[in-house]
């Protein structure tokens, strides 16, 4: 038997998920939508990656995640550990690269930036207040020229002479391109002036202040745009990162923190069809009046969280009121 660990990153646009082995290779991977329903998500998550080891002899000891639906996913799947994304991309990054010391990410919604000092993290920060520079935005602006969004980096490096856009906010930007393109500039100009438009956004809010340092690793969606990492190298003067599995780096991570955890227990992938059901209630047992998210397995409460008091610690369907 071939002891293995499953690391699943459960994200607002995309879901991942890994098998790693004890040496970390990874055995089996999956990238697909979120599409709004992470639980379904996860389901199709874990029967590709239960087709792709089958009948090679291998016993899951271990199943971590992270993302933003890890506390819903991780209680559903009985993960041994659950962590947030700084900890999951770093330790994920750090396993392929040993020496990086600047992590920069930008996904679907949101994007990050991780700084790494002798294999800890020191500091890091995150977008917060708006999706312009991230994957969604570029996938919007790319449908609006016409483009299709694979190609969109590609295309960025044929300009000569990029197009400056103001992206610090979403709807400037879109009003900025479709001024640019209807007074006559080419198209490859505005669309490698919207990879530095990103850049430059990314660079002046998220990494604000914060010291980047070589070696730097460019992960998320957005990484493989090629007229994005061309920005970012001529921006910071330093050869940046993208590794071909940098989009899974958060399922690795978590992953090999679920390995470090030493479970005794053998999982069950096996969720298919089980009906899992999250629904949203309101606790009157005191006046916080708080939010509750139960979670159901089968129609049976398994879990439950959002108290900010003792009074909701055993929350239960008949003492709450929906919403």
């Amino acid at each position: 038997m071939n002891n293995s660990y499953v690391g699943i990153d459960v994200g607002s646009i995309s879901t991942k998920g890994v098998i790693l082995d004890n040496n970390n290779k990874i055995l089996a991977s999956v990238y697909l939508w979120t599409e709004g329903n992470p639980i379904s998500a996860v389901k199709k998550i874990i029967k590709s990656l239960e087709l792709q080891i089958k009948g090679k002899n291998i016993v899951i000891k271990g199943i971590g995640v992270t993302g933003s639906a890890r506390k819903l996913i991780g209680t559903i799947l009985g993960a041994n550990i659950v962590k947030n994304e700084i900890t999951a991309h770093a330790v994920g990054t750090i396993s392929i690269h040993p020496d990086v010391k600047t992590i920069l990410e930008i996904g679907g919604q949101d994007s990050k930036i991780i700084i790494i000092e002798d294999g800890i993290v020191v500091d890091y920060a995150m977008n917060t207040l708006c999706a312009a520079g991230t994957g969604a935005f570029l996938s919007s602006q790319a449908k609006r020229l016409g483009v299709d969004v694979k190609e969109f980096g590609n295309i960025a490096l044929e300009s000569k002479k990029p197009t400056k856009i103001a992206a610090r906010c979403t709807v400037f930007a879109e009003s900025d391109l479709v001024h640019k393109a209807q007074i006559g500039y080419k198209k490859e100009d505005i669309i490698a002036g919207l990879c530095n438009a990103v850049v430059n956004n990314y660079l002046n809010n998220v990494a604000k202040e914060k010291k980047i340092k070589a070696p730097i690793v460019f992960q998320g969606g957005v990484s493989k745009n090629e007229g994005v990492v061309k920005a970012f190298e001529k921006e910071l003067n330093e050869k940046v990162y993208v590794d071909e599995c940098g989009h899974l780096t958060g399922a690795i991570g978590i992953a090999i923190l679920s390995k470090k955890e030493n479970s005794n227990i053998e999982f069950n992938l096996n969720i298919e069809n089980i009906k899992f059901e999250n629904k949203g209630v309101e606790c009157k047992k005191c006046p916080n009046n708080c939010d509750i998210i139960c979670i159901y397995k089968d129609n049976t409460l398994i879990d439950s969280w959002g108290n900010k008091c003792e009074k909701g610690d055993s929350i239960q369907p008949a003492n709450v009121n929906q919403v």
